[in-house]
């Protein structure tokens, strides 16, 4: 074989490669577009329920602290109370004791 039949084998070759790498590029980008538009319409579907979730919470969220803070302001009393209540292992030390 000549050399010019090599050279031009060798273009033929090299264009042959980069018109498959480009066919392979355009199906790659169209596949890649097409799961874009499928998150984003899974994404948009999340944000509308998350909203709505958060809407439902929000109007109740200023019931749920009024509540909380009344509790908390009632722990101090709870606790002092609790605190000047004898346990129960001392009162079963003292039945013991007493049964003896």
């Amino acid at each position: 074989m000549s050399t010019e039949l090599l050279v031009i084998f060798t273009v033929v070759e090299i264009v042959a490669l980069v018109v498959v790498l480009a066919l392979f590029v355009i199906l790659i980008t169209r596949r890649l577009r097409s799961i874009a538009n499928a998150l984003g319409q899974v994404s948009g579907g999340v944000i509308r329920a998350i909203q709505g979730d958060v809407c439902l919470i929000g109007a109740g969220a200023a019931i749920l602290n009024r509540k909380l803070n009344a509790i908390a302001g009632a722990l101090p009393a709870i606790a002092e109370k609790a605190e000047s209540l004898p346990s129960r292992q001392t009162q079963a030390r003292g039945a013991a004791i007493r049964r003896r």
